[in-house]
């Protein structure tokens, strides 16, 4: 099996630095919400300020939600940049793009003495979020070998997983009024580092084939793999995973660069559209923000000693399982990861919602487990793999961009709709809280049925 040399696990962890921002951001600011908005003050400061700043931003719970949600609005217009960047610039141009508005972001919210300084930092990271997200699996995709292309296209969500797990351990020690500013000084740094690196990081050998630049893609494939012989670039980028009858006609590397009202055009590119937007869609749909939001509550009552622990070992229990599908992913194939994980997550859902309804704290704590364990085997990193995969090399940018912009829009809507429509169906009711599960068990399945109509291999 072909692999990686040393330098080729560089350029992937380079790559992975931008998704494991992604992760870093989602959770950075609810784990300091208490210090940075001022309901835990340092009673033994003299002064509510700290080197020049203030010890924490006075704000309402509706201000720090608005400030909070800036991060979706950033990373939609990202992806709706990405693949605008990723044709200009190329793949480690987007990158690069992608750590300088995190490192931007991230001080700016690291320095801010106000809301409105934040409000704009947690903007600008958002921005970097979007287009990291939708060049990561690409990039990944385009160094890797076709026979552990999916296998490391799963380190997308692993390294997602890894950012929120570090921000939440980083909570216990850093949430303190003189300190939250270094956990967006750390990401800002890393970012620096990350955009530095850059001169030595190879190029995607597909993008430098796509511009007719062969001899620097064969170089560039020397350095990333082993025992790299010459037909192996004739593998790259020719392997669109949809049946034979499904691929689209023959792909030249050379065609021009697919941009998105042409990609909304394309008839034979509409099957592979459809794959990407129905699987993002599916993530979302899944309810995995939902979960999380009852998992707390939950499982502090099932477990009260371990009540401040909760968050982090549910990440745990998520970084864990994103580990078999590394193995799996290659042997069980894309759509039986899909249809498992799936499977798991509707039966979680209405578990959880039967457990919510009855007052059963044990079965809802088992199933909100059960759907984490799930929602990590498929849902969680299947989509970032297959994208690339199904998209032909001058389709995959506007591709990628679409179908991870429909999943900012799932993802603020589900977010949005959630709480009104748990209390609606509630009616006033707690013992009917969990009804609202039922309806995300339903959507998900609609999504998951669409997704594997289009999906067929």
């Amino acid at each position: 099996m072909k692999s990686f040399t040393l330098y080729g696990w560089l350029v992937c962890a380079w790559v992975l630095t931008v998704s494991f921002q992604y992760g870093y951001h989602i959770s950075a600011l609810n784990q300091l919400q208490d210090v940075l908005t001022c309901r835990r003050i340092d009673a033994s400061a003299s002064t509510p300020v700290h080197y020049g700043l203030p010890t924490c931003i006075p704000m309402s719970d509706a201000t720090f939600s608005l400030v909070t949600s800036l991060f979706t609005v950033g990373g939609l217009c990202g992806s709706l940049l990405a693949n605008i960047a990723m044709d200009r610039h190329g793949r480690k141009g987007a990158t690069r793009i992608s750590s300088v508005c995190n490192a931007v972001g991230a001080l700016l919210s690291a320095m801010a003495a106000s809301v409105t300084a934040i409000a704009v930092g947690r903007f600008v990271v958002g921005l970097a979020a979007g287009i990291g997200v939708c060049v990561g699996p690409i990039y990944l995709a385009e160094i890797a070998h076709p026979n552990i292309r999916g296998n490391i296209g799963v380190g997308t969500q692993l390294a997602i997983v890894i950012g929120i797990m570090v921000t939440q351990a980083m909570g216990f020690g850093l949430a303190t009024p003189k300190h939250w500013r270094l956990v967006l000084f750390i990401s800002a740094a890393l970012s620096v580092i990350q955009f530095f690196m850059s001169p030595v990081i190879t190029e995607s050998p597909v993008f430098l084939k796509r511009i007719g630049l062969p001899e620097q893609q064969k170089r560039a494939l020397q350095r990333l793999w082993r025992d790299y012989i010459h037909q192996d670039s004739e593998e790259l980028g020719e392997q669109p995973l949809l049946a034979n009858e499904e691929r689209p006609r023959p792909v030249m590397e050379d065609r021009a660069t697919v941009t998105l009202p042409q990609l909304l055009r394309t008839p034979e590119l509409r099957r592979a559209l459809f794959i990407a937007v129905f699987a993002m869609t599916s993530q979302q749909l899944s309810g995995i923000n939902a979960v999380l939001y009852y998992s707390n509550a939950i499982l502090s009552r099932a477990l009260p000693a371990l009540a401040p622990y909760v968050s982090l070992a549910i990440t745990v229990v998520n970084f864990l399982m994103t580990f078999p599908p590394i193995f799996l992913i290659e042997r069980l194939g894309r759509k039986q990861l899909m249809q498992l994980s799936v499977a798991g997550a509707i039966l979680s859902h209405l578990a959880v919602g039967y457990g919510l309804d009855a007052g059963m704290v044990s079965i809802s704590s088992i199933a909100i487990t059960v759907f984490v364990m799930s929602f990590a085997i498929g849902l969680g990193p299947v989509p970032f793999v297959i994208i690339p995969e199904v998209a032909p090399s001058h389709a995959s940018s506007s591709i990628s961009s679409v179908a991870l912009s429909v999943n900012w829009i799932m993802n603020f809507v589900v977010g949005l709709v959630f709480l009104p429509l748990r209390n609606l169906l509630a009616n006033g009711n707690p013992t009917k809280e969990g009804r609202v599960f039922y309806v995300f068990a339903g959507a998900l399945l609609c999504s998951s049925f669409a997704f594997s109509k289009f999906y067929r291999r």
